[in-house]
């Protein structure tokens, strides 16, 4: 019998991976691997005012750098933009969207959480972007309540109130590109993906993905939301916040902090073996539940 465990890793090619870019990779290929199932790449480039050219590739070389081989072919997002727009049709013809003219000043205005104003006003798609409705969302699937509940593999029970903490949401930008809510919901349908270890970042977006899934008739996989590495200033390791690349020649210094970091108690010897031989080890020794559930993050590695 085939294993049926399917895991992605679906950076954005907005600049080369970083420490935290790589504790996201690693996480979710060695939960595919010791789960003897395949790991997949998406490249997320559906945002090209933000995307650095080359770095795609590059992102792609790092990852294979540091023995991170994937299966199957890398997939696009930019190549399903006509697939996006025949779910977010579907989606209209069920009258779960409708098209909203709010300004980002406005919102803010009203503390970031969409009161609706534009649900009731049949607005063309002209200089509009358009929003899931939560209200009609939930009621389509019978439910009495914009509360969305699941049990994430690392953080425990996570429970949202779409409505209070979020508003509804936006699946088309008024720029006319399809929203990352959508388009991620979309393409792990489609890939056939059964469970999503990421950063704790986007914890707070997967009550709004299970909602789609659900509105769509599409499974809801597991999920496992890793703590987020923090630089010295304890701000998210990240892209925004000049977080260095990683370093070429160094990649299996790199994969053993890394397992440490994420409290896989990695041997000391281990560290300056090949990267071959570290991810045989990781593998074997892989267990999610020693990754600790903590929602403030923690510190990177100094030396990094």
């Amino acid at each position: 019998m085939l294993n049926s465990y399917i895991g992605r890793f679906a950076p954005s090619p907005t600049g080369h991976l970083h420490f935290g870019s790589l504790l996201a990779a690693l996480a979710s290929y060695l939960q595919a691997r010791n789960n003897q199932g395949k790991w997949l790449i998406r490249i997320e480039d559906l945002d090209p005012p933000r995307e650095i050219k080359g770095s795609a590739t590059g992102i792609l070389k790092q990852l294979e750098q540091h023995g991170l081989v994937w299966d199957e072919s890398v997939v696009y997002q930019s190549d399903h933009i006509d697939l996006y727009h025949d779910v977010l049709q579907s989606l209209r013809n069920k009258q779960l969207v409708y098209n909203c003219t709010c300004t980002r000043q406005r919102i803010s205005e009203i503390n970031g959480i969409y009161d609706g104003q534009c649900s009731q006003k049949n607005l063309p798609l002209t200089d509009a972007s358009s929003r899931f409705s939560i209200n009609r969302g939930t009621q389509a699937i019978g439910c009495n309540t914009d509360e969305i509940s699941f049990t994430d593999s690392i953080m425990g029970e996570f429970c949202q109130s779409l409505n209070n903490d979020v508003g509804d949401f936006i699946v088309l930008r008024r720029d006319g590109l399809i929203s990352y809510q959508l388009a991620v919901v979309v393409d792990d349908y489609h890939q056939g993906i059964t469970e999503i270890v990421r950063g704790f970042d986007l914890l707070d977006s997967t009550p709004r993905q299970i909602l789609l899934q659900q509105c769509l008739d599409y499974p809801t996989a597991n999920y496992a939301h890793i703590p987020l590495a923090l630089n010295s200033l304890g701000q998210k390791l990240s892209k925004q916040h000049f977080a260095k690349p990683l370093t070429l020649g160094n990649e299996s210094e790199q994969l053993w902090l890394a397992l440490d970091w994420l409290k896989q108690n990695p041997p000391r010897e281990l560290r300056h073996s090949s990267t071959e031989e570290i991810l045989v080890w990781a593998t074997a020794h892989w267990d999610l539940s020693c990754i600790p559930a903590l929602e403030a993050g923690v510190a990177a590695p100094v030396n990094l």
